[in-house]
C-alpha cells in the first residue's frame, strides 16, 4: 500500500475529479502538476494514476452523499463562555449533504437569515457500527478543518426547542479544506486553530477537547452504523462572534480564515442572497 501524509481532492482541466497525495510541505495550490487517482483506494494501490493539473480544490471528504456528524460543547473553554454545563454524553446534531462546501468557495446566505445572526464556528474534523474504543483510532482515515456556519438567532432556545439542526444546515454552511492530513501526521493536543474575519483573529485556541476523537467515534458508533468516509466535527473552542462584547455578525462580503497547521488554511467569503 502506498503512504501518505495528505490527501487533496480537486477538479482538474479535464473537469474530472481526481485524489492526490501532497507531502506537509507541498502547497494544495491551483495550477500545481500532480498525480491524480479516480480514489483513495486507487491512490493507496498506485492504480491508475494520470497527470494533471489542479483546477479547483473540492473538499477533501470521501462521502459527499451522507450527513455530516456534528458534536457540541467539546471545549471547556467555549462551554464557560457560553455559560452551559458540559452534559454526560456531548450533544450531536447533524448537517445534511448540502451544507457541504469547498475551499475558496462563496457561502450563500439567504435573504430569511440575513438578520439572525450568521456566526463562525471553526472544527476539526475525524473522518462503522459497534466500534470498540481500542479499534476507534483505526476507524480515521484523516484530519481536515471544517467551518460550522450558524444562523445565531435561530438556535436560540425560545425559537429552536434547543434544537440546533435548523439553525446550522442550510446550504454551504459546512465549508471543508484545504486538505486531509494522515492520523500520523497530525496530534490534535499539539495543535491550534485560528479564525480570522476579514484578517482581524476571533477564535485562537488549542484543540483541547473535553471528548478526545477516539472516544466520540466509539461513542457515536454504538449501535449505529456510520457510512464510511462520514464526516465529524468535533466541536468548536471560545471566541464564536455571539458571545463577543459587543457582538459580531458575518456581513456580506466578509472572508472567514480558519487555520489549523499543518492542515492549512480553510477561506471562504460571505455572500449574501
Amino acid at each position: 500500500m502506498v503512504s501518505w501524509d495528505s490527501l487533496i481532492r480537486f477538479t482538474a482541466e479535464d473537469s474530472v475529479e481526481y485524489w492526490a497525495a501532497l507531502t506537509l510541505e507541498e502547497v494544495p495550490e491551483i495550477g500545481r502538476r500532480v498525480d491524480g487517482f479516480a480514489s483513495i483506494e486507487n491512490l493507496e494501490s498506485d492504480k491508475g494514476a494520470k497527470q494533471v493539473t489542479i483546477k479547483k480544490l473540492l473538499a477533501p471528504t470521501p462521502n459527499q452523499i451522507d450527513p455530516i456528524y456534528c458534536i457540541g460543547l467539546n471545549y471547556k473553554n467555549h462551554a464557560e463562555e457560553a455559560g452551559l454545563t458540559v452534559p454526560a454524553n456531548p450533544p450531536m446534531w447533524y448537517k445534511p449533504a448540502a451544507s457541504l462546501a469547498n475551499p475558496d468557495e462563496d457561502i450563500p446566505v439567504p435573504v430569511y437569515i440575513q438578520g439572525n445572526f450568521p456566526d463562525y464556528e471553526a472544527f476539526l474534523r475525524g473522518p462503522i457500527k459497534s466500534i470498540s474504543k481500542a479499534d476507534a483510532a483505526s476507524s480515521i482515515l484523516g484530519y481536515t478543518i471544517g467551518n460550522d456556519l450558524t444562523a445565531r438567532l435561530l438556535q436560540d432556545p425560545k425559537k429552536s426547542g434547543g434544537q440546533y439542526t435548523f439553525a446550522k444546515a442550510f446550504d454551504k454552511f459546512a465549508p471543508m479544506g484545504p486538505r486531509l492530513v494522515h492520523p500520523s501526521k497530525f496530534k490534535p493536543s499539539e495543535a491550534r486553530v485560528i479564525t480570522r474575519v476579514n484578517g482581524k483573529v476571533m477564535q485562537d485556541s488549542p484543540l483541547d477537547f473535553i471528548v478526545s476523537v477516539d472516544d466520540l467515534v466509539h461513542f457515536l458508533a454504538q449501535g449505529t452504523t456510520i457510512p464510511h468516509g462520514s464526516t465529524i466535527m468535533t466541536g468548536t473552542p471560545a471566541g464564536v462572534g455571539w458571545f463577543h462584547k459587543p457582538q459580531v455578525s458575518l456581513k456580506d462580503g466578509d472572508v472567514v480564515e480558519v487555520e489549523i497547521q499543518p492542515i492549512g488554511i480553510l477561506r471562504n467569503k460571505i455572500a449574501f442572497e
